[in-house]
């Protein structure tokens, strides 16, 4: 059967598991707009993946309209790039089940972040925690991607991804498996994509932490971002003269981070505007891009969830798509396993 198409496909996708903000808007949601003109790209709401942990069904629904109005909002045009709903695909599920009897208990069991999420009571944690990066693999070798956008903290599931694929290819290459699935390349995201808490800078900026003031949310009114960045952690120091200097400052190097990517600027430039700087000046001219930036796309975003049967016709479409796009994949993987 032959994929070739015109462009390099890229997958990703956003997990509708709570309120959206600056760190799923700079790590993922930004750099998605970025590569629709250049890319097929398939953009997906990976609710799925946010079963693995307890949600609340009503709250659950809704999160996932959100995302899908926080990636129009953003830019994402549903004419160039296929949105839709994981789930509303079978094909995914019934990948990952496949991809489940390919990848290795060895494998899954150095995937740290199941450790991290899972915590000290692991035997209470879902089996769907444990397996979710093959469903991951399933999300991204299902559409035959060629590249994956992810952060530091990902590239240890795209390896996973990396090995399910080539054992696939070996293990049936005498059924017409060898090359089957392309091996996907990683799309490195810039430093500034990982956006850490506003009042931890070695911590993650999270939806699920029980403090807002820690995130700076896509629905906050203008003060409300203002007040967060002014109030947010930093050190008694006066900002660095050097890039190095903020390895040794999280919080410094946080703000400043999350400055470059808003602006567009280089961290090395931003770092020499504001050497020697007071934090209360430079948190002003922060929080005054972020309002500038956020502003647009949080009214719009208002807007967009106020029209959900807009929201609603472009996910239906998105799944068509989504559908052919995977529908030959599926198949061919069934019948080079001799399944059906």
């Amino acid at each position: 059967m032959n994929f070739t198409r015109d462009r390099k496909r890229v997958f990703s996708g956003v997990q509708p598991s709570g309120s959206l903000h600056i760190g799923n808007y700079l790590g993922a949601i930004k750099n998605f707009v970025d590569l629709q003109d250049d890319y097929d790209s398939v953009y997906c709401i990976v609710d799925l993946h946010a079963i693995t942990v307890w949600q609340d069904p009503t709250d659950l629904k809704e999160n996932i309209l959100e995302v899908a109005a926080a990636y129009i909002a953003s830019g994402i045009d549903p004419n160039k790039a296929t949105v839709f709903v994981q789930s509303h695909v079978p094909a995914h599920a019934e990948l990952a089940w496949i991809l489940n009897c390919v990848a290795r208990i060895g494998w899954l069991n150095r995937i740290t972040q199941f450790k991290e999420k899972a915590g000290k009571n692991r035997e209470n944690a879902s089996a769907g925690l444990y397996v979710y990066p093959t469903l991951m693999a399933a999300d991204i070798l299902l559409y035959h991607s060629h590249l994956v956008p992810v952060g530091d903290d990902q590239k240890q599931h795209l390896e996973l991804t990396r090995d399910i694929a080539q054992k696939f290819n070996n293990d049936f290459s005498a059924n017409g498996g060898k090359d089957f699935f392309p091996i996907p390349e990683p799309m490195i995201l810039p430093t500034g994509s990982r956006v850490m808490s506003l009042r931890d800078g070695q911590k993650k900026m999270s939806k699920s932490d029980p403090s807002p003031m820690t995130r700076i949310e896509m629905v906050d009114d203008n003060d409300t971002i203002s007040k967060k960045v002014m109030k947010a952690t930093s050190d008694p120091m006066l900002l660095p003269e050097k890039v190095d200097e903020l390895e040794e400052r999280p919080e410094a190097k946080n703000l400043l981070n999350i400055y470059s990517a808003f602006s567009g600027e280089t961290i090395e430039k931003v770092v020499a505007r504001f050497q020697g700087s007071q934090f209360y000046n430079f948190k002003k001219e922060l929080a005054e891009v972020v309002v500038e930036n956020m502003g647009p796309v949080r009214d719009e975003f208002l807007r967009l969830i106020a029209d959900k049967s807009y929201i609603v016709k472009v996910l239906n479409e998105g799944r068509e798509r989504a559908v052919q796009k995977s529908a030959p994949v599926i198949s061919e993987a069934k019948a080079i396993m001799g399944l059906g």
